[in-house]
């Protein structure tokens, strides 16, 4: 252990060192203060104010008046998409305004909007109303024109003339003057004319005829095309209808009826020349209020234009304003000393910002008390915060997608940032596709700006934000690729010649007599001569299987390694001699010793069955191996390895809480007052939690957990390594896919002579290999990868049981506006 004693502590891979402070801020200074500390950025404050409700905290009026000017930006946002108005995302900016100056205006201008609504919405059920009177008279009048048959044409041109010479001397309009309903007092049949929806006509016919017993006729005519409500403003199909009917009791009926089928009645004369001249009284208020309405809207768009240039900066300032004040109610106020006590987190490296941003609010504020700012001793866990930039962001991301660090636990993402888009790639191995990612990936890059103030789907924005995790997933691709040797599945003679040739020039018989060495190996990467060989499935199963279980092996002995600089960090030695050791023994002892079997065949090019050999490591330890011996000593250092992974497990189950309970037995018995205070003597911070307790000690409890981690890892050591089988089956999986689209599509379509059949194939071809290869199969790696970084590896050592350093920062109201 000296070497790795020797070593830095990797402070570069933990969580930036925090410290716990307090703020006594004079009142008279403490909105600035909070203002200018969440332009920073960089302190978390604590609630100091949890036991008490919302509404019995100091600043709730000023919370309220904020959430009121919230709602009524939020009703002008709402205006502005509902009327289409462009509104501008970055405006001009304008002299800065204060709060109250602000709520008048929005006040000011919340109120003309409602006026301008109010009117329009009164103008517009008029125009309906009118638009549906004037469809009721041109189809009433049609169905009343029976009753005019018996007149001659004479009378017909004399009652068009005089009615023409009436308009043109303007006498009074009958539309004014009002219409009663039904025919003239002296005629027995009275009708009803109005409008219904298409729908309810068939029921409104119904309820009528047996209201009345059968005594009136119902005629009606569709309009032909969607009318506007005048109530609910809606597109609907509805029917112009005539009731025929006599006697007022039956009128008062009907009229009931009408109003329960929210039908719509109007006064249609039966007179043709009343008609004509309502008619075009109709049309002249039609046009009036057309030109009214469209007045009112160039005259609400630019209200609502001249508030839209500015919305998204008094969002901005009304939720800064609201943070602040949520903020400051989250700290005590103390009456007698008219100050503000808070308490919070910062990163160490924060505190010398923070003192010059508080100094600079007492100046600002002209306060003649300072702020005090110090920091304080605490038994809470300090939160976990990291200092990423856009290219490990995503990274970072998908570990804590599983879990937040616990504060100053070794950091996964560092080592993601290679592993992953590897083990992504070993599945996904083909240049070709490789080339494909890595083209959208550079998209993304190249349009990050443009892309980073649009609002992006869902799908697109994880995307975006994970777009360097996609361009080292291409590179890995690449990679991987080069080693297979797959260019959409069809290999090239990239580094030079093949190794093998045919036995006879004609090469009749390369697929069933096979191929023969005549140089030196295929300098990198697979010879492309195994591509369509009859030994091809045979090689590249046994290939990838055992590089999965070496991957596998290596990357689980990373985790556990990994494990040791944690407990080293934090001086734990219980954890490097009970877990680490006796884990690195059991591991290697079966698994490492596995991985080596596999490099000493590869390189003696020995036909040892490994399935044999470790199959009866356990079954026969003392029995002769014959041809499956590898090397001299193989048996008795087998034996020797059986013998030491039996020996781990006890050594993981057993001394861990019995040594506890004795360290505990001996501090309050006053023996070992020394140790107090020290993570590796304290009983409490062995057992996996992210906080210190002070608890009783609890042996069974202890006890019980060290076995549910030690039978974890005994039966992980063998699950998680067949685990890693995933790779070769994945690959396998996407090469076999990738050929049978190459040869089933493409090739099968160009062995025709036809134009269009190649062009069709080539189509398909495409767009399977775009859906399927490139999304399906890329989103299957991608999960598969993430199973292996959270299941296989990070259980080694990782317990992500902390939580997020989350700061008080105007920055993230931005972000989240945008």
């Amino acid at each position: 252990m000296g070497v790795l004693d020797r070593l830095p502590p990797m402070d570069h891979l933990r969580s930036e060192k925090m410290c716990f402070v307090q703020l006594i801020i004079p009142a008279e200074s403490a909105r600035l203060a909070v203002t200018y500390l969440g332009e920073l950025g960089l302190l978390q404050f604590k609630d100091l104010n949890e036991d008490k409700s919302p509404f019995q905290r100091i600043f709730v009026n000023q919370v309220k008046r904020c959430a009121e000017m919230s709602r009524k930006l939020r009703f002008f946002s709402d205006q502005i998409n509902k009327a289409g108005v462009k509104s501008s995302v970055r405006p001009v900016m304008q002299p800065d305004i204060d709060l109250e100056e602000l709520e008048a205006k929005l006040g000011e201008h919340e109120n003309d909007l409602l006026e301008m609504n109010t009117n329009s919405e009164k103008l517009l059920q008029t125009y309906n109303e009118l638009l549906e009177f004037k469809l009721v008279l041109s189809k009433a009048g049609g169905i009343l024109a029976s009753s005019h048959n018996h007149a001659t044409p004479v009378e017909r041109e004399l009652e068009e003339h005089i009615y023409d010479k009436e308009m043109d001397d303007g006498n009074a309009y009958l539309l004014e003057q009002g219409v009663h309903l039904g025919a003239s007092e002296n005629s027995g049949v009275k009708f009803v004319s109005g409008i219904i929806l298409k729908s309810k006509a068939l029921a409104f016919e119904r309820m009528l005829f047996r209201a009345t017993r059968g005594n009136m006729f119902f005629n009606q005519a569709p309009a032909g095309e969607p009318v506007t409500d005048p109530i609910s403003g809606e597109e609907v199909e509805k029917t112009v209808f005539v009731v025929f009917f006599s006697g007022n009791q039956a009128k008062a009926k009907i009229l009931k009826i009408c109003a329960s089928f929210g039908a719509s009645c109007y006064p249609v004369p039966e007179e043709m020349v009343k008609q004509r001249q309502i008619f075009r009284e109709v049309s002249a208020q039609l046009a009036d209020l057309e030109a009214t309405l469209d007045a009112g809207i160039q005259h609400r768009n630019k209200a609502l234009e001249s508030v839209g240039s500015q919305l998204w900066r008094w969002t901005i300032m009304v939720k800064k304003e609201k943070a602040v004040y949520d903020t400051l109610n989250m700290l005590n106020f103390d009456v007698t000393k008219k100050c503000l006590v808070g308490e919070g987190w910062c990163p160490i490296f924060a505190k010398p910002q923070i003192k010059d941003v508080l100094q600079r609010a007492t100046l600002h504020s002209n306060s003649q008390v300072g702020i005090i700012f110090h920091e304080m001793d605490t038994i809470d866990s300090p939160p976990t915060y990291f200092r990423t930039d856009k290219f490990t962001n995503g990274f970072q991301e998908i570990v804590d997608a599983y879990g937040v660090a616990r504060y100053e636990e070794i950091n996964p993402a560092v080592y993601s940032v290679i592993t992953f888009p590897f083990l992504f790639a070993v599945m996904f191995g083909d240049w070709g596709h490789g080339i494909c990612l890595l083209l959208g990936a550079c998209v993304l890059i190249l349009r990050e700006k443009k892309l980073s103030s649009q609002k992006l789907g869902s799908f697109m924005e994880m995307a975006f934000g994970g777009r360097y995790v996609i361009l080292l997933m291409a590179l890995f691709s690449i990679y991987c690729g080069l080693i297979y040797n797959e260019f959409f599945s069809v290999p090239f003679h990239i580094f030079g010649k093949s190794a093998y040739e045919c036995r006879e020039k004609t090469c009749s018989d390369a697929y069933t007599a096979g191929l023969i060495k005549v140089r030196d190996p295929y300098p990198f990467g697979v010879d492309p001569s195994w591509r369509g060989s009859r030994s091809e499935l045979p090689f590249l199963n046994s290939l990838k299987m055992k590089m999965s279980i070496l991957m596998g092996v290596t990357q689980m002995n990373l985790g556990i390694v990994l494990s040791y600089f944690d407990a080293k960090f934090h001086g734990n030695a219980l954890d490097i001699r009970y877990q680490f050791i006796p884990q690195m023994i059991f591991l290697n002892s079966l698994f490492g010793y596995l991985a080596l079997l596999i490099l000493i065949k590869w390189c003696s090019g020995s036909q040892a069955d490994l399935y044999h050999v470790m199959i009866y490591m356990f079954l026969d330890p003392a029995g002769d191996l014959g041809e499956n011996q590898l090397f001299w000593g193989q048996k008795e250092l087998q034996i020797l390895l059986l013998l030491m992974a039996i020996v781990a497990v006890p050594w993981m189950l057993f001394p861990k809480p019995f040594i506890l309970k004795k360290r505990h037995k001996e501090r309050f018995q006053g023996h070992t007052y020394r140790f107090l205070g020290t993570s590796e003597m304290d009983p409490d911070s062995e057992p996996d939690s992210a906080r210190s307790h002070h608890d009783d000690f609890n042996f069974s409890e202890v006890f019980v957990h060290q076995m549910i981690h030690s039978i974890e890892f005994v039966l992980g050591a063998v699950s998680n390594t067949a685990s890693y089988l995933r790779l070769w089956a994945l690959s396998l999986a996407h090469s076999e896919l990738s050929t049978v689209f190459y040869e089933k599509l493409l090739l099968l379509a160009w062995g025709y002579d036809n134009l269009v059949v190649r062009l069709v194939g080539l189509v398909v071809f495409a767009f399977a290999t775009a859906f399927i290869l490139l999304m399906m199969e890329s989103l299957s790696a991608f999960l598969h990868a993430l199973r292996l970084h959270w299941v296989e590896f990070m259980n080694k050592f990782f317990h992500g049981d902390g939580y997020k350093f989350m700061p008080f920062s105007f920055a993230l109201l931005a972000d989240d506006e945008e």
